[in-house]
């Protein structure tokens, strides 16, 4: 399964994003999608999985009022909406694939990770 991220740019703080993450074919069985971070000089950070089905969402608290996630299985594509950006919201963006079914924050349960998108808030 190869991921391709999209919709990282450079925005203002207050602005909003979309991030996609397209899979080259459906993922098999049931696998939960996330995203991860990684900011500027810091360790990368879970930020939002979800269930194969999208009936299982799971966001980080530090996000929850600000993030939410949403795919289409169909597309095989997971999305990430991102509204009241901050500076410190800057950082690449990773979607992965899981080797399980449900929305877990643990990366070592990702096996397929994409190669990031950049966003970048300024203030």
């Amino acid at each position: 399964v190869q991921l391709q991220a999209s919709g990282g740019g450079l925005v203002q703080a207050g602005d909003s994003l979309r991030l996609s993450c397209a899979a080259s074919r459906r993922t098999n069985s049931n696998n939960g999608m996330g995203w991860f971070r990684r900011a500027p000089g810091k360790e990368r950070e879970f930020v939002a999985a979800i269930s194969w089905r999208g009936d299982n969402k799971n966001v980080a608290h530090s996000f929850e009022d600000r993030f939410s996630i949403a795919r289409d299985y169909a597309k095989s594509t997971v999305y990430l909406q991102m509204n009241s950006l901050k500076p410190e919201d800057t950082a690449v963006y990773y979607c992965a694939v899981s080797r399980y079914a449900g929305s877990t924050s643990a990366p070592e349960d990702y096996n397929y990770w994409g190669q990031g998108t950049l966003v970048t808030v300024s203030s």
